[in-house]
């Protein structure tokens, strides 16, 4: 087995690229329709939207949560230990979470979505594992799988957090095509940087 560092990096960008290809042929996208559908039925009534994860998928749920805000779905990130201790209190009856964990069995978010759900908020799942407590406890599951992390340890989360994103970047672009988002208002909620300019197709 050829372990020098070349190989090693190589490997992790073959086999990164072939696990995003891989999961591509898993996106069921009327999953995602109702996804986005449950989310706009909840914003129509004055409910909002939350996302969760922890550990290394707490900080994938931070850059979502930016993300759609921007692109036209107000998030806000949900801290997923504690939620349990008052933090829930941020999520109303009829609220959507988002929540994210790979492998849809760590403890703490276990009892983050039991507190949120007895609280009456709705949940859409980001897993890896198709049969894990978290896919069968949300309302919607969308699945994020990898089979190899792409290192040799097989054990820091990396090819399973580019899936987590992956999948929440389509969810993310469902939304924001199915609000019309036009370049003037994503101008208006990012005014800062080369992203806050108008470009000139885009000026009237």
């Amino acid at each position: 087995m050829d372990n020098s560092l070349d190989n090693i990096l190589n490997n992790f960008v073959n086999i990164s690229l072939n696990e995003i290809e891989a999961l591509k042929n898993e996106i069921n996208f009327e999953v995602y329709e109702k996804a986005a559908e449950l989310i706009i039925a909840a914003e129509d009534i004055g409910n909002r939207v939350h996302i969760t994860g922890i550990g290394k998928p707490g900080h994938v749920a931070g850059y979502i949560a930016s993300l759609m805000s921007s692109t036209g779905t107000p998030t806000y990130e949900l801290h997923g230990t504690e939620a349990v201790h008052g933090s829930s209190g941020q999520v109303k009856a009829g609220d959507v979470v988002i929540a994210i964990s790979n492998s849809g069995e760590t403890s703490e978010l276990k009892a983050t979505v039991a507190t949120l759900k007895e609280n009456g908020a709705k949940v859409i799942a980001v897993t890896g594992k198709k049969e894990s407590w978290l896919a069968k406890e949300a309302d919607i599951f969308l699945y994020a799988g990898v089979k190899n992390e792409g290192d040799p340890l097989n054990r820091a989360p990396r090819a399973s957090i580019l899936a987590e994103v992956f999948v929440l970047q389509i969810l993310s672009l469902l939304l924001q095509c199915k609000k019309n988002i036009t370049p003037q208002q994503y101008v208006k909620w990012h005014p800062g940087g080369a992203l806050g300019q108008l470009r000139t197709n885009e000026v009237k």
